[in-house]
């Protein structure tokens, strides 16, 4: 007669091994892609203000060009309709404002615009000012 061998069982052990594990695994993969997530905001948070810094800078040539601060209209008409279009070179919720000085010898350039997908706080706005003379 042949000794009978026993075999101890460890039904499920593995099972829950490879639950914990996909479990770590999915904690991890959702925080790669919360961190993309931030990285794409900072990304094109970081391509407007560029935008921002070019429409002005624009605007600025238009100003040293015409050795004056004071531009006809269609011109500034034209940039605001620029800076407020997306589509056209512009920023989302782009505001583009030209102040001249008092003496006409200097002029501020204000943009300022809305983070895409804003929720409406107050850190969403920006806001880039430079002053040019002529």
């Amino acid at each position: 007669m042949k000794p009978r061998l026993e075999r101890r069982q460890s039904t499920g052990f593995a099972l829950i091994e490879l639950l914990v594990s996909v479990l770590i695994i999915s904690f991890g993969l959702l925080s790669l892609m919360a961190l993309q997530t931030q990285v794409l905001r900072a990304s094109i948070g970081s391509e407007d203000g560029q935008r921002a810094a070019l429409l002005a800078s624009e605007m600025a040539a238009a100003i040293v060009n015409a050795g004056t601060v004071n531009l006809p209209q269609f011109t500034i008409d034209k940039w605001t309709t620029k800076v407020g279009d997306p589509s056209k070179g512009g920023l989302p919720g782009g505001i583009g404002t030209i102040t001249p000085d008092a003496t006409g010898s200097s002029a501020r350039i204000f943009v300022q615009w809305t983070q895409v997908g804003s929720t409406g706080a107050a850190n969403d706005t920006h806001q880039y000012v430079t002053v040019v003379f002529p």
